[in-house]
């Protein structure tokens, strides 16, 4: 080969140096422009340098392999483990692990969460089971099953979620097959309950039952969930997804913390389209990053929504980031692309067109009852009544989870309902059998006139069960609640939300009041959040306090309570009165500067 002012010449024989150098400067330009030389062998044997022939460039790069349209060096580790093996297909690991009795490795730590087991060590060394309640709608036969389940093989009680969901702790991992089963045979699945996966479907809790609703959401819950089940490619998305359905009566389904919410509205003549029961969309809440779903300007028939909300789940798996899980929900496919170019991709995979009509073409929703969900009430069915039975921080143990059974069965239809508030609802007791059955929930140890913030408090998991968790959170939300409601006699209901950390699984920015775990001078303490809100009430809570122990709190809460029932106008809530008061005033209200 000859040089020629630093440049590698072709040195061919029966070439001329002028046409050496005019083939230096034809693949030097190839080179410059990206283009690849295409060498392919046709069907009859020859050689052909065509692209456009459609066969395999035999003298390219062998091309990166993607996932999702991701380069696999590009993932993030979670999603090459689900690359590497999908969780749906790992029964025999499930089986291994129970006949060695062991905990499962990370890559294999994260599959089982598909199956709905989680492994919570360091907190608990043993599995949890988180199960799938569609609708938060379940059977005295089946919680009576789940009882028998947490007595023999777990903690010996049920927690119930802010998911109108439960979860069953402490199986050790030799036991993780019999659960399993045990659950298949109770007609239950515990399937993409954890993880990466649409989580438990949420629905109004008394839908089908509420004299204010316009739509029984049941039905759609349910058919979403069927239709989880049934699609293998609606596992394993970028991150967790939340689905809720409000049947826009009496109680809310907080359908605006969700990833997607369909909320039920009436539309009257004179809108361009036939008057009737619509729902409206909203896209994107993730309270944990201070963010509530808002409207995305789309109507849709009931008939509609199961169909949209699969389209919606699937441009989200095809689009969604896998490379950063901090970016990996769909408030941020949405904040890159927008609202409506995330709705066009949706159109497109469905087989008939989306109607974009404005919120205001919709009748103003009727008021909520946040106490709706605790005491007795009459149904829209005559003579028949629901009672809310006050389930403090969600903990049921196995007796007063037969007891609560033996309720539903004896003065009800043998239905249950659970709900988003941590606590649950008996359907259908006829006025001749109410008295029975309020005596029964109390010989059982629980209540349906509880005090106002006890029976609007929720707790997550807390340390005790959770890594993740920096606090005591179901004990401590308890204490203060009761403290609180031995105190003060409030008739309006107060919310108090406590979370362990800011993955903010218990909501504490939508609270009345909010706590979030921190370690303060090395003790557990929290950050302290006012006024937050959703639905009618929707409002991100404004930070109180930074970081207090748990130690100091109670009577800085008691003296705010003190102050609030001294100085509240006639009738004003807990939150309206932390609303028309600037942080500085409140601040002053319980003395917290010298605790900050």
């Amino acid at each position: 080969m000859e040089q020629q002012t630093g440049t590698t010449l072709i040195d061919a024989p029966g070439f001329s140096i002028a046409q050496q150098q005019y083939l230096q400067g034809f693949f030097a330009g190839v080179a410059q422009r990206g283009v690849m030389p295409f060498v392919g062998q046709t069907f009859s044997g020859h050689i052909t340098n065509d692209p456009a022939s459609g066969l395999v460039n035999q003298a390219a790069e062998e091309a990166e392999p993607m996932w999702f349209g991701t380069p696999l060096s590009d993932l993030c580790k979670e999603e090459r483990w689900k690359q590497e093996e999908n969780a749906l297909d790992i029964w025999d690991k499930l089986v291994a692990h129970a006949n060695e009795d062991k905990a499962p490795a990370p890559d294999d730590l994260f599959r089982f969460k598909f199956h709905g087991l989680f492994y919570v060590a360091p907190a608990q060394d043993s599995f949890m089971l988180r199960m799938r309640v569609p609708g938060g709608i379940l059977s005295a036969h089946q919680l009576r099953g789940l009882a028998q389940m947490a007595a023999d093989w777990g903690s010996g009680r049920a927690d119930l979620t802010t998911r109108s969901n439960l979860q069953i702790r402490e199986f050790q991992p030799k036991d993780i097959v019999r659960v399993l089963g045990k659950v298949q045979d109770l007609g239950m699945t515990s399937r993409g309950s954890g993880a990466d996966n649409i989580r438990n479907i949420t629905a109004s809790p008394i839908t089908g039952i509420d004299p204010e609703e316009l739509y029984d959401v049941a039905p759609l819950a349910d058919a979403l969930n069927r239709y989880i089940l049934n699609s293998r490619d609606m596992y394993g998305l970028p991150r967790k997804f939340n689905v809720a359905f409000d049947n826009g009566g009496a109680i809310s389904v907080v359908a605006d913390t969700n990833d997607i919410g369909f909320i039920a509205v009436e539309v009257k003549e004179g809108h361009g389209i036939p008057a009737g029961v619509y729902f409206r969309v909203l896209l994107c809440g993730i309270t944990g990053h201070k963010q509530f779903a808002t409207d995305c300007g789309l109507l849709l028939r009931p008939d509609q929504t199961v169909a949209v909300a699969a389209a919606m789940i699937r441009v989200f798996a095809e689009r969604g980031d896998r490379t950063d899980r901090k970016k990996a929900r769909l408030k941020y496919l949405i904040d890159k692309w927008g609202v409506e170019k995330f709705i066009t991709k949706t159109e497109k995979l469905l087989a008939f067109p989306l109607i974009r009509v404005p919120a205001s073409a919709c009748e103003p929703r009727k008021p909520i009852d946040r106490a709706g969900h605790i005491g007795v009430h009459a149904q829209s069915q005559p003579g028949l009544h629901y009672i809310g039975v006050s389930v403090p921080v969600g903990r049921l143990p196995v007796d007063q989870m037969l007891g609560l059974a033996n309720i539903a069965e004896t003065c009800g239809t043998g239905q249950l309902r659970l709900t988003v508030w941590q606590n649950l609802i008996i359907p259908n007791i006829p006025t001749a059998k109410l008295e029975a059955a309020k005596a029964a929930i109390l010989a059982a140890g629980l209540a349906f006139e509880a005090g106002t913030v006890l029976s609007g408090t929720v707790a997550c998991t807390g340390n005790k069960g959770c890594r993740f968790a920096a606090t005591d959170t179901k004990a401590h939300a308890v204490a203060l609640a009761n403290m609180l409601d031995s105190r003060f006699n409030i008739m309006q209901p107060v919310n108090l939300h406590v979370t362990g950390c800011p993955h903010s699984c218990a909501q504490h920015y939508i609270g009345d009041i909010g706590l979030m775990g921190v370690k303060v001078g090395g003790e557990e303490g929290y950050q302290v959040v006012v006024g937050g809100g959703s639905d009618q009430d929707q409002s991100i809570a404004r930070e109180l306090i930074p970081a207090i122990k748990f130690s100091d709190l109670p009577p800085v809460m008691e003296q705010l309570f003190r102050t609030y029932t001294t100085q509240r106008n006639p009738e004003e809530s807990f939150l309206d009165f932390t609303r028309r008061h600037s942080i500085t005033e409140l601040q002053s209200f319980c003395a917290t500067q010298e605790l900050v």
